[in-house]
């Protein structure tokens, strides 16, 4: 199997039918595009979610941090604690391991939650280490919110930018190649990014204002949220590509490696559907969130345009940073 996230036909073969009992309290189940369960408390909901970090070596315990609860976020719920699993190397040093439990401190500290526990060990055979974190939130039971509320007539919306972590990771790892092509000033832009990484403040805003769906935009890209979305809804789409806003250094730097942005990791970027998409951007705005109306959800077919013509939504064979990677190395 080649690097990155197993596609869609691959885990409907091989991971869901394998999910245990299905509980009746559990009132969002595994699925295709839900990055979260959602557990029936009461009054509440308790939302959990687990990612690793794979592909970015360095702050990688800060990004963790900051992506799992992102995907508490786009539910609606307030990240409340996470719990790290730090795989080390047989190389490791207590250097390491400190400085990665530093930034995972440092990002808890920004969004107000608690390290509630983890595991640490040497594990043998790995060439790196692996950083898993799992997050837990909380929100209203009547106001929680899923990838599958997304219905026919709702505007499309999506927070900041495209590419926003993927771009991050590529100045900040390897900002001295990046240099040797392209100017300080752009670098350091592409570097800042990495403080737009978190959607929680957007997640719990558009949950307040009441949105039909959610969700994260994480591997695979826009493209692959998009298709993710649509999967988990059962809806059609229409998107109009030139309308998602790309920034001029992720433009720069994808040239670089010929990539798509569109496909390319994007932590900090939200697909939002609601019936009145321009009362959720004005809601959003408000806050300092950058939002921009890019489609519609429709009954039919799933399709991009561009300049006036369609082609359909597949999904995303793979995210164009492992491409990167494997071209750098």
């Amino acid at each position: 199997m080649r690097t990155g996230k197993l596609p869609p036909d691959i885990l409907e073969k091989l991971v869901f039918p394998y999910l245990g009992m299905r509980r009746k309290d559990v009132l969002v189940h595994a699925a295709l595009g839900e990055d979260s369960a959602v557990i029936d408390f009461g009054d509440s909901v308790c939302v959990v979610s687990t990612d690793p970090i794979t592909g970015a070596t360095k702050r990688s315990g800060w990004l963790a941090v900051h992506i799992s609860c992102n995907d508490v976020a786009a539910n609606g719920a307030t990240p409340l604690g996470v719990l790290p699993t730090l795989l080390l190397t047989e190389e490791s040093t207590e250097d390491e391991v400190r400085g990665i439990m530093e930034e995972v401190h440092q990002a808890a500290l920004e969004l107000g939650v608690e390290v509630l526990g983890g595991h640490t060990e040497v594990t043998p055979g790995l060439p790196m280490t692996i950083i898993s974190l799992a997050a837990i939130g909380r929100a209203p039971k009547e106001r929680f919110v899923t990838s599958a509320g997304a219905q026919p007539g709702d505007d499309l919306l999506i927070t900041k930018s495209a590419a926003i972590e993927g771009t991050a990771i590529l100045a900040i790892d390897y900002g001295d190649m990046l240099l040797r092509t392209l100017d300080l000033a752009t670098v350091q832009r592409a570097q800042a990014l990495i403080r737009q990484i978190s959607v929680v403040p957007e997640g719990i805003k558009a949950a307040a204002c009441g949105v039909s769906a959610m969700h994260d935009v994480t591997e695979g890209g826009v493209i692959g949220g998009l298709f993710e979305l649509a999967e988990a809804s059962g809806v059609g789409l229409e998107v109009w590509l030139e309308r998602i806003p790309i920034r001029p250094e992720t433009e720069a730097i994808c040239a670089l490696f010929g990539a798509d942005p569109l496909r390319l990791i994007s932590s900090g970027a939200m697909l939002i559907t609601a019936r009145d998409g321009q009362r959720i951007k004005g809601a959003l705005e408000e806050q300092g969130i950058a939002a921009s109306l890019i489609g519609r959800v429709t009954e039919g077919e799933r399709l991009l345009y561009r300049e006036g013509v369609g082609i359909p939504l597949v999904p995303c064979e793979r995210d164009e940073l492992w491409r990167i990677l494997e071209k750098i190395k």
